[in-house]
């Protein structure tokens, strides 16, 4: 198991206490439902922000924060709940930590939340987007 920031590992944490698949996508849909929805306004839809290869339309930017960043997310297809649920999962423990804790998060957090069941479009989508957030962290110039 990877290292992770400790808001990101008490996240974890608290999943792993999960064990019926069942259970934790009730879980994960509840993180989801959380989940606010950056708009036009305040998210540019363009190229750059936009994350490749995710089915739902997912856009991430950056703000300056704290030690960090606040990590801006749009997710635009409304039955995009995993990619909500991980933008959700991804803001409340990764904004404003500092950028070379964000670098460090492995890509297998995906699994760690979401399990191995993944498809394999959907497991590309969730982890381009972890990738995302991380070269979000490290971008200078914000």
């Amino acid at each position: 198991m990877a290292d992770y920031p400790p808001k990101l590992q008490s996240l974890l944490d608290d999943l792993s206490f999960f064990t019926d698949r069942a259970e934790r996508i009730d879980a994960l849909i509840s993180i989801g439902q959380k989940f606010v929805n950056r708009g036009p306004d305040e998210l540019e839809r363009n190229a750059v922000t936009r994350v490749p290869g995710c089915e739902s339309e997912v856009y991430i930017s950056s703000t300056p924060e704290g030690r960090g960043k606040k990590f801006l997310f749009g997710v635009d297809n409304p039955q995009g709940i995993s990619a909500m649920a991980l933008a959700q999962i991804l803001d409340e423990s990764l904004s404003g930590e500092p950028a070379d804790e964000v670098a460090q998060v492995s890509e297998d957090v995906v699994y760690e939340i979401f399990g191995r069941e993944l498809s394999m479009g959907k497991s590309l989508g969730l982890t381009n987007m972890v990738r995302m957030v991380k070269a979000e962290a490290v971008k200078k110039g914000d």
